[in-house]
């Protein structure tokens, strides 16, 4: 009796702390979503809002989906995303598929090798050089080839590839399958919950990236959404510095914050849309990939 009393009451303290954390993770997404859809003016007249939107609007939608920059950085991010997706999926499933056999010569090294990137980076002017060297700067290629391989996502492919029989790919060997049509064959349409699990990790990983389009690209042609969304932060920051110097400026600074909070559900959505559809796969490839060897 005593013992189902101390559950009880472990559990009513879990479930209070667990609220709080939710709380305190969820809110700054919803309020970024209601100010979205709150009038800038309104804002700038009677102040902040905090549960709900006081003077419903979808203007501020309406000037990120037709503002041509952000319209056109909503594009390219959505086009490295799904490119870069699939290309650095598919290119780490093949690294890692003779990684995963114990008989491939200096097999240890290479993962040892691999290990030590995962700790170490070579450092933003040497990287600068080197893709300036192979003619990737201030190109759309600079977004897909230098992602194309992450030793981390790779550990999951090989611990997952580990973890299929090997009587399978003995038999299709014996019937005349060579290494590269038993990866097709056999091995890919096995993974499906690994290749939704590092899909998830690179789509995110492609989505939400600005550093590599601020630091590696010129053109405006090449502006991410992410990037945008940094420019808009930085100018109302700087804006609202200014106002409160000069005492002006205040109805634009609330413009420029709702076009900032709209821009932010935008960059938001799509990943969580997606999460669902993959969820299933996700938590199955992450225990696979983790725990088997």
């Amino acid at each position: 009796m005593k013992g189902n009393t101390e559950d009880k009451v472990i559990n009513i303290v879990l479930f209070i702390l667990m609220s709080i954390v939710t709380l305190v993770t969820l809110y700054p997404l919803y309020y970024s979503f209601i100010i979205s859809l709150n009038d800038a003016n309104d804002i700038a007249e009677k102040g902040f809002i905090y549960l709900s939107p006081r003077k419903f609007t979808l203007e501020n939608f309406k000037i990120v989906f037709t503002e041509s920059k952000l319209a056109h950085s909503f594009l390219i991010t959505g086009a490295r995303t799904i490119l870069g997706t699939i290309a650095s999926v598919l290119f780490t499933a093949c690294v890692s598929y003779p990684l995963s056999k114990k008989y491939l010569a200096l097999r240890s090294f290479y993962i040892r090798t691999g290990v030590i990137t995962m700790y170490f980076f070579g450092g933003i002017i040497p990287t600068y050089l080197l893709l300036n060297s192979l003619g990737l700067i201030d190109t759309f290629l600079v977004y897909i080839i230098p992602s194309l391989y992450s030793f981390f996502n790779a550990i999951l492919f090989i611990n997952f590839f580990s973890s299929i029989p090997d009587a399978l790919e003995e038999s299709a060997k014996i019937d005349g399958a060579n290494d590269w049509r038993v990866f097709w064959k056999i091995f890919l349409p096995l993974s499906a919950p690994i290749l939704a699990t590092v899909s998830l990790f690179y789509g995110v990983q492609q989505w939400n990236s600005w550093f590599d389009a601020a630091y590696y690209t010129n053109s405006p042609d090449l502006a991410t959404l992410q990037l945008v969304l940094y420019q808009i932060i930085s100018q109302s920051e700087g804006a609202a510095i200014a106002a409160n110097y000069l005492g002006a400026g205040k109805q634009n600074i609330n413009i420029i914050d709702s076009m900032k909070y709209a821009t932010m559900v935008v960059s938001v959505v799509p990943v969580a849309l997606a999460y669902p559809f993959l969820q299933k796969y996700f938590v199955q490839g992450m225990m696979v990939g983790s725990v088997k060897g």
